[in-house]
């Protein structure tokens, strides 16, 4: 079996390993030039000019249809990929026991899918809604367990100290500041369970959405939140009023949805991986935190220069989880210019490879931004190569189809949005 490397766990053995990364390079080769899509198609792979014949595969690596991976992956963030990106990534180049890590979480794709293979997670995110929206997911509860709490929780609180009013019928805003002081008094407290993480995870991810199963009236999708004033704009030109939301009832809903699809073995290595499980809040420059030589797959997409307003697009959420969203916005990397970007990314390569193991890979996903004018997926190159990685080639993954791009007019495969781009780096 091509994939079947074995576990490396928490070894630094250097010189048994060195034998092996050869080969497993050449395993990787082999597997994509003989891979077939879900098209059924050969992918391609071609030859270009560099250092060892630098190869570049272009297909479909993986579904472009929306809802083929885990139910419990449903939760919305900005710029996050699909889950069968870091699937294809960790069954490929893990073993059960391998550690995978994330320096970028986001919403925890790539934890939650490692979770759900069986691998030890390790995720960082300078952004603390990250570990809010992911380490619960490691601990699905029983539905009948968040009903029974959620009947503890007083649904009669004050209206929140900012203007709301624009997102919330006054009923709605009074149970959701409610919900708010319960959940922050019992963290300070350092009273709440995994059941409380779960229904403060499954809140932030329903404050606002353009269906009937968030809290607000209709507004952007889910994964940013608009000023006061612009929803004042969308509403003028909706003619619409905020309606009364029952905020207990969509947050049992969204419980079911999550969980629908698990099945007991998913379950049974969640909660492994979620035990051991390590969440850093770190610059991803420097995770100190983090044994060297002990991970064996990096799977990550780090912010895009200035295409993804990070802090304005999660303003409302950190207001929710009484979060500073200034100062978690001077923590982001929002690089405006590549030279600044690549300065960045060349401090994280030299931190990856630090902590990767000997036979290790990291699959750097980027995009195509600014019109396909930047290829940051050939940006990168030098950089980890610097750093002392090996390049492995490029994987191009195309979609015929992204919702994504639908909802903002974009055309298909004109975009970002409608293409994985992933460098592959290996350690010798």
């Amino acid at each position: 079996m091509i994939y079947d490397y074995p576990a490396h766990r928490y070894t630094t053995e250097v010189i048994r390993m060195k034998g092996q990364s050869l080969k497993k390079s050449l395993a990787f080769h082999q597997y994509l030039s003989e891979y077939k899509g879900p098209s059924g198609k050969l992918i391609s792979g071609e030859a270009t000019s560099g250092p060892g014949g630098l190869r570049r595969y272009t297909g479909e690596f993986w579904t472009s249809r929306q809802r083929q991976a885990s139910s419990l992956h449903e939760i919305s963030y900005r710029a996050c990929f699909k889950p069968q990106l870091p699937r294809f990534f960790i069954n490929l180049l893990t073993h059960k026991g391998n550690i995978v890590y994330d320096p970028f979480g986001g919403r925890g794709t790539t934890a939650i899918e490692a979770g759900l293979l069986g691998r030890r997670v390790i995720v960082n995110d300078a952004n603390p809604l990250s570990r809010v929206l992911t380490e619960p997911r490691f601990f699905p509860p029983f539905v009948e367990d968040v009903v029974s709490r959620l009947a503890t929780i007083p649904r009669d609180g004050d209206r929140a100290e900012c203007d709301l009013s624009m997102f919330y019928h006054p009923d709605t805003e009074r149970e959701i500041v409610a919900l708010r002081r319960y959940l922050l008094e019992k963290k300070e407290d350092g009273a709440d369970d995994a059941i409380d993480r779960w229904i403060a995870m499954v809140a932030t991810n329903r404050l606002t959405g353009h269906s009937s199963g968030f809290f607000s009236v209709y507004t952007l999708p889910p994964n940013q939140a608009v000023s006061q004033k612009s929803q004042e704009r969308i509403n003028r030109k909706r003619c619409q009023v905020p309606e009364y939301r029952d905020t207990h009832r969509l947050i049992i809903r969204k419980t079911k949805s999550l969980i629908s699809g698990l099945t007991p073995d998913d379950i049974t290595n969640l909660h492994s991986a979620g035990v051991d499980a390590r969440f850093f809040t770190e610059d991803a420059r420097t995770t100190p935190g983090i044994v060297s030589g002990t991970v064996q797959l990096t799977v990550t997409s780090p912010p895009f220069l200035d295409v993804v307003q990070y802090q304005e697009d999660n303003w409302l959420r950190c207001w929710f989880c009484g979060l500073d969203e200034d100062a978690i916005g001077n923590t982001i990397t929002m690089a405006r210019t590549i030279k600044d970007w690549e300065a960045v990314m060349t401090v994280v390569f030299r931190e990856l490879f630090r902590i990767t193991a000997p036979g290790g890979f990291v699959a750097f996903e980027v995009g195509e931004v600014r019109k396909k004018t930047v290829r940051l997926e050939e940006q990168v190159i030098p950089l980890g190569i610097a750093a002392g990685f090996t390049c492995e080639g490029i994987i191009i993954n195309q979609q015929s189809f992204s919702k994504t791009s639908n909802i903002w007019g974009i055309a298909n495969n004109r975009s970002g949005t409608n293409t994985n781009r992933i460098t592959v780096f290996s350690k010798q």
